[in-house]
């Protein structure tokens, strides 16, 4: 929307070079340790890093300043550094007058979020808005990172496109060092979304609703194709025994990764016919009327593109055990089953059929990935890859400023549930623990604890490694507390890895409009402790 693109505008190894680092809403070092060390190597360059995040990290303790700003307040100080910059003349006037649109409106947009209203709003002094406004904005190369502490909000979208604003309004962006960079929190997420595993889009986002895209893919694919875009997985959910009879799981776990797990399994069990395709008996699994034992990594041939946009070889070294097959056997099989035939011998014939019908992997074949990975895009076998995006020119023609408005979570605390959660993730252990849980880092990381501050603890007459229950209008779950100074009064954290305190029974699910992200990372919620 607002630079064309749906990925990582730099690469990884750029970061180490940047001048300015500014990471919001993302736990850098503990969820994506590689990007961590690229920082660090930054740090020890001279750069200068800004940390925002309401929790006290690993990160927030290198950075030469961290915006401890209160749990959903990300636009509020966005729009404020960007009125800073505006205010004080500091602004790529260049940059904006030939490269982007709309900024008349975005600049009365921003008029109001003084540093001093702002400081109202997020906590943070209007002192260190303006020091960290005139630092961007004037550092020879400044990268934004951002993770799901942006994304995962009512207003998630939002979030995003004042992230651009501010790129753009400076612009940092379309050249090494800089650039909107967003980290994908699984490593194959990106290529799944090159893939089309999204309801609006076939492979390289092209829209199911444009006339000659979709009929690129009906001839390939011998089919006549809906134009209609299809449901999320929360939509999926809503939709279970009433518009949608029966669902097809791969490689996901909603029982402990959507929020309000006690309404997923609800809905699980109003559907006709559940099948769960993955390499170990998950919770969802459990619910399932047919399980399809699937192929690990180490089991199979295919590719993997990472958050750079960075497509890699992925080679099996083992025989899948028992009756596991790669993924793309057994859908071919259901395929074949249901009437369709999908004649492919292996994967590379897969990636071929892709690789023609989509423009921006047209370059990339397996023969050069031998040789080492390709960053997309890559139109043709002549093309080197692409290290950083928006050369020039943005993908869309001209970068579009929106004016974004800044907007309360939807739950918000009150006398009943008087703190706020927010969930994340730990170092030692990996989404809803599927494979971490079955390892050795069990022994490292095999006990969740919430995180709660001194003040808190002391109001409720809790002490550390007391238990507590933490209760949400969804749910309840009892868990250990960690009296910390991580977390700031009126805030507590924990994570979804364990299925024994599992965060999301409390979690809030509301939607954001438009990318459809539930709000994980705000709820009211209130912890006593158990006698």
């Amino acid at each position: 929307v607002a630079f064309g693109s749906w990925a990582m505008t730099n690469s990884v190894n750029e970061i180490a070079e940047a001048r300015f680092i500014l990471a919001i809403g993302t736990n850098t070092t503990e969820n994506h340790p590689v990007i961590g060390t690229k920082v660090k190597q930054a740090l020890r360059k001279g750069a200068t890093l800004v940390v925002v995040d309401p929790r006290a990290t690993e990160l927030g303790r290198l950075a030469h300043r961290h915006l401890q700003i209160a749990a959903g307040t990300d636009i509020a100080l966005l729009n404020g550094l960007a009125q800073v910059i505006i205010e004080e003349e500091l602004w790529d006037k260049e940059f904006v007058e030939n490269r982007t649109e709309e900024f008349a409106a975005f600049r009365a947009g921003v008029a109001a979020y003084t540093p001093e209203r702002v400081a109202e709003i997020t906590g943070v002094a209007p002192e260190i808005i303006r020091e960290v406004a005139r630092g961007y904005a004037q550092a020879e190369t400044a990268t934004i990172l951002y993770t799901m502490g942006v994304t995962q909000h009512a207003c998630g979208t939002h979030n995003v496109l004042a992230v651009a604003n501010l790129a753009m309004l400076c612009g940092q962006i379309g050249r090494p060092s800089t650039g909107v960079n967003p980290l994908r929190g699984q490593n194959n997420v990106q290529g799944a979304c090159d893939m089309g595993a999204l309801p609006n889009v076939f492979s390289g986002y092209q829209p199911v609703g444009n006339d000659p895209a979709r009929a690129k893919f009906e001839t390939a694919w011998r089919r006549q194709l809906s134009p209609n875009a299809g449901l999320t997985v929360g939509e999926m959910l809503a939709a279970a025994g009433t518009g949608i009879k029966a669902l097809y799981v791969m490689g996901e776990n909603p029982v402990l990764s959507d929020p309000d797990s006690n309404h997923v399994v609800k809905a699980l069990e109003k559907l006709e016919f559940l099948v769960v395709q993955d390499i170990f008996l998950t919770e969802t699994a459990a619910l399932a009327d047919v399980v399809l034992p699937a192929a690990s990594f180490a089991e199979k041939d295919g590719t993997f593109t990472n958050t750079e946009r960075r497509v890699q070889r992925v080679r099996k070294a083992i025989e899948p055990p028992g009756e596991a097959k790669a993924d793309w056997e057994i859908l071919s099989a259901v395929a074949a089953a249901m009437g369709y035939p999908m004649s492919y011998a292996s994967a590379a014939d897969i990636f071929n059929e892709m690789r023609a019908l989509t423009p921006s992997y047209a370059g990339i074949g397996y023969e050069r990935l031998e040789r080492g990975g390709l960053q997309w895009p890559c139109p043709n076998e002549e093309h080197p890859g692409t290290p950083y995006l928006h050369v020039g020119k943005f993908s869309r023609g001209l970068g579009r400023f929106h004016v974004v408005e800044q907007v309360p979570p939807a739950e918000l605390p009150d006398d009943d549930y008087p703190l706020v959660l927010s969930t994340g993730r730990r170092l030692a252990q990996y989404h809803t623990g599927t494979m971490t849980r079955r390892s050795l880092l069990e022994e490292h990381y095999g006990r969740e604890h919430l995180e709660i501050s001194c003040e808190d603890a002391q109001a409720l007459d809790i002490a550390d490694g007391d238990m507590v229950r933490v209760s949400s209008r969804r749910g309840a779950i009892e868990i250990q507390a960690r009296v910390s100074d991580v977390v700031t009064p009126g805030l507590v954290f924990t994570t979804f890895h364990f299925r024994e305190s599992n965060a999301n029974v409390l979690t809030n699910p509301v939607y954001d409009p438009v990318a459809k992200i539930p709000e994980f990372k705000v709820c009211a919620v209130r912890v006593e402790k158990i006698a």
